[in-house]
């Protein structure tokens, strides 16, 4: 028994180190496919993400070509938009010109009118003549606006297509001259009266806070006015009265100014009337009201500059100066009567 216990023990010692052995190597080999297959888990996923990050870079070059594109396309339409409003107009022009041309050749159709076309030319000349004058002596906008319109209906009984461009230009100047409304001379009219109406409502005092004064101040203010020295308003009543005197005569040289165009006074008396303001008012809120409306009063321009009024005057003249004349009504051909034949 002892032989046999004895040779047994080596034996299974043998066999759990060869199990031993292979559950090792067992282990290794799971172990190493393991980390081979993480590895290449790793390196696919690697792939991927730099797949995806050039797949969003091409996205993003492509979403900023489209930009481009569209910011281009864009541009294009309001260059288009642009050039469609100029051949708008051009075409609006052309049709206006083949409706004066159409008109003008359905005159000339009739003989009957041109026997009075060169005296309604020199009416033409005279009423912009005289618009011309309004416009200039007294600032009629009314008047000229008138004699405007006289002057177009004049010129449509004129059968002449070289008259063509004199009319656009009428027209261009009756629009330009409804563009100034009532004129400038009536709003600065209108600022110079609410100025004036302003003035009456001025505080004879400075407006004083509560808690200012001293109480023997407050006990004696019914009795006595106590003012500071450096304050520049007038106190007596009879300089008081002589400066709104004053006042009211720069008042009435600012608006001849206005009537007469005169730039120069019109600016010098609002200085004026601006230098009486401290004077006779001591400061408030609505005094500063009024600085700001005679600081605006003086730089408001009298005469607005509007270089197409005068123009279809001048193109008249121009006309006349290079040897225009009308053409001569055209003799209708009458056929005359034949003579009968006699035979014999």
């Amino acid at each position: 028994m002892t032989e046999e216990t004895t040779s047994s023990t080596p034996k299974r010692g043998r066999t759990g180190l060869i199990v031993l052995l292979l559950a090792l190597l067992l282990l290794g080999l799971l172990g190493w496919r393991g980390w081979a297959m993480w590895q290449a888990r790793e390196a696919r996923m690697r792939a991927n993400a730099a797949e995806s990050e050039q797949r969003i870079g091409a996205l993003e070059q492509r979403i900023d070509a489209l930009r481009r594109d569209q910011r281009a396309q864009t541009q294009r339409i309001l260059d288009a938009a642009a050039t469609n409003r100029v051949l708008r107009d051009e075409v609006l022009g052309l049709s206006q010109r083949g409706a004066l041309l159409e008109d003008s050749v359905s005159k000339l159709a009739d003989p009957t009118r041109h026997g009075a076309q060169a005296l309604r030319l020199d009416e033409v000349e005279l009423l912009l003549s005289q618009a011309q004058q309004r416009l200039a002596i007294a600032d009629d906008l009314d008047g000229a606006r008138r004699a405007y319109t006289l002057a177009d209906g004049a010129l449509q009984g004129i059968d002449d297509p070289r008259l063509l461009n004199l009319r656009q230009a009428l027209a261009q100047e009756r629009a330009a001259l409804d563009t100034l409304g009532n004129g400038p001379h009536a709003a600065i009219a209108r600022r110079l009266d609410a100025f004036a109406a302003g003035l009456k409502k001025l505080p004879d005092r400075a407006p004083a806070a509560e808690g200012q004064q001293a109480a023997w101040q407050r006990l004696l203010s019914p009795l006595v006015d106590v003012r500071r020295t450096e304050n520049k308003t007038i106190i007596a009543p009879t300089e008081r009265a002589a400066g709104q005197a004053a006042l009211q005569i720069e008042l009435t040289l600012a608006r001849a100014a206005l009537e007469r165009d005169d730039t120069v006074g019109f600016r010098a008396a609002v200085v004026r009337m601006e230098a009486w303001l401290p004077q006779l008012w001591p400061d408030s809120p609505a005094l500063r009201q009024r600085h700001d409306e005679l600081k605006t009063l003086r730089t408001a321009v009298l005469q607005p500059s509007l270089p197409v009024l005068g123009s279809t005057l001048q193109q008249l003249r121009q006309l006349r100066n290079s040897g225009y004349s009308l053409p001569l009504p055209q003799a209708v051909a009458t056929p005359s009567p034949s003579t009968p034949k006699v035979e014999r």
